[in-house]
């Protein structure tokens, strides 16, 4: 295995490498720059471990010592791996990477929702679709929440942020990187495909004709619509829906955290 044990993690000999983790802290340049060199980030260890688990290709490990111990076992043999001082990780990468371990893998291609619907078996299944849902915590705490209630798969729409940025992957703890997602291509266009597979799409939001969640019968295939932070779902994506369900909460609070929400609703809505 190529172990590269360095203490100047300024190396020009390694810069090439090393670039994947530079610049953490700048969301929008990493944003822009992981879809276009096709790579995504996994911090920690747990994280690690859940992407070669799932047959995620790494492009290279960056590790302290006592997390490279951690990982040795499973790090593939002809792994790019850095071992450098913890403490130096924040000169690289502009953050503090207190876990000690990160790694740069190879983004895989992005699946359209015709793909995603044609994976699924045929009979009762769930499918979460978010609409512009920006704040990368929110998505990986909803990507935790369909890996825990056995939804089938998530849509996110053109606008929605990145589920392999890096804090939304490791507040996922790592579930976004085996649960199959989709980019919707043509919004809220997109939301016809779902219907045309069997899919009863019900949104999740505040209107007069809205249909208490407690009471709602969910079909064996359905699609729980959120939207975004603040504004929730717009009026284009309500009217795609079949029907609209809300949360029944004290009338002193209008709504939850989406997050929270998509957990309350995975629940009611749950297979039996």
């Amino acid at each position: 295995m190529p172990r590269i044990v360095l203490e100047d993690l300024t190396d020009p000999q390694h810069v090439g490498f090393l670039r994947d983790y530079t610049h953490l802290k700048d969301v929008q340049l990493r944003a822009r720059r992981e879809p276009a060199e096709g790579l995504f980030l996994a911090e920690g260890v747990e994280v690690i471990r859940r992407a070669l688990a799932a047959g995620h290709v790494p492009r290279s490990f960056l590790l302290s010592r006592a997390r490279y111990s951690d990982l040795v076992n499973v790090l593939p043999e002809d792994a790019t791996v850095f071992v450098a001082p913890v403490e130096a990780f924040a000169e690289l990468t502009g953050v503090d990477l207190h876990r000690g371990a990160i790694a740069s893998m190879q983004r895989p291609p992005v699946r359209s929702v015709a793909s995603l619907l044609a994976s699924l078996p045929p009979g009762p299944s769930r499918l979460v679709v978010l609409e512009d849902i920006v704040d990368h915590t929110n998505i990986g705490a909803i990507f935790r929440s369909v890996a825990a209630f056995g939804v089938d798969g998530v849509v996110v729409s053109p606008r929605c942020a990145d589920p392999l940025y890096r804090r939304s992957v490791r507040v996922s703890m790592g579930t976004v990187l085996h649960l199959p997602w989709a980019r919707a291509g043509s919004w809220p266009g997109d939301l016809t495909l779902l219907r045309e597979a069997g899919f009863t799409v019900a949104a999740l939001a505040l209107s007069d004709d809205s249909v208490d969640l407690g009471s709602f019968a969910a079909p064996d295939r359905l699609a729980l619509l959120l939207g975004t932070e603040g504004d929730g779902l717009s009026r284009r994506a309500v009217s795609g829906a079949d029907v609209v369900v809300r949360i029944p909460m004290d009338p002193r609070v209008d709504s939850l955290n989406v997050a929270a929400a998509s957990a309350v609703a995975l629940w009611e809505t749950r297979r039996a």
